[in-house]
């Protein structure tokens, strides 16, 4: 008996040093060729070891990009460069095509330990190049 009380209250004050928070957001937005989400998902974990404060914080992120017209309008595409911007992060991709692509959609994606927050309310910027047009939009979190 002794032992599963000693059992429960350590379980008991492990609870209630840490505490977890999760961040999921999903930012999107559009231009007049194009649509984009930013899907984030975080987690932030406090806690104390050996009577220090213990931070960290998992990101993952995915970004989804479509052309809004057909497939063949892109099917003499060559290259399409596409970038995105926020408070603390970026990215950046280039495809070059020597076949048609075969979807409208283009990702990327990742993940990281100790990586960079971002904020619910935080404005994410899209630039787009394809061919000799180009196009930039923001995104923004649905709340």
């Amino acid at each position: 008996m002794k032992k599963i009380l000693a059992l429960f209250f350590t379980i008991l004050f492990l609870t209630a040093c840490s505490e977890t928070t999760k961040n999921d957001y999903k930012f999107i937005g559009e231009s007049d060729q194009w649509e984009a989400e930013y899907l984030y998902k975080g987690i932030e974990k406090w806690g104390e070891t050996n009577g220090t404060k213990t931070y960290s914080n998992d990101v993952s992120y995915e970004f989804v990009l479509k052309y809004k017209g057909s497939l063949e309008e892109l099917s003499s595409l060559q290259k399409l460069e596409y970038s995105y911007q926020t408070d603390n992060s970026s990215g950046k991709r280039v495809q070059e095509f020597t076949e048609p692509p075969s979807s409208v959609t283009f990702s990327s994606s990742g993940a990281s330990k100790g990586g960079s927050k971002l904020t619910e309310d935080a404005v994410i910027k899209v630039n787009v190049k394809w061919g000799d047009l180009e196009e930039s939009f923001d995104l923004h979190n649905l709340k």
